[in-house]
């Protein structure tokens, strides 16, 4: 794949603990769903979550930003019950 545009989100949470929960929700995601067009890679910086999002063309970038949106959104709504938020 020829990655030509990129997007990089990012969530900031109140602790660490938080976002380490997040990402564990979001990371086996990462191999399950790239596709011949998108790429993402997750990271965390205390309590900072970052998704890149890599594509061959605008479509996809759009595409996988409403994946991991979606996805980001899911896995917020799980930890906040988990919580008993």
């Amino acid at each position: 794949m020829d990655e030509r545009h990129e997007t990089l989100l990012t969530f900031e949470y109140d602790t660490a603990d938080r976002a380490t929960t997040i990402e564990a929700s979001l990371r086996p995601e990462i191999d399950d769903i790239e596709g011949d067009r998108t790429r993402a890679s997750l990271a965390r910086d205390g309590a900072e979550l970052r998704v890149r999002i890599a594509a061959a063309d605008l479509v996809a970038l759009r595409a996988g930003g409403n994946t991991w949106l979606s996805l980001v959104s899911v896995a917020e709504r799980g930890a906040a019950s988990g919580s008993g938020q």
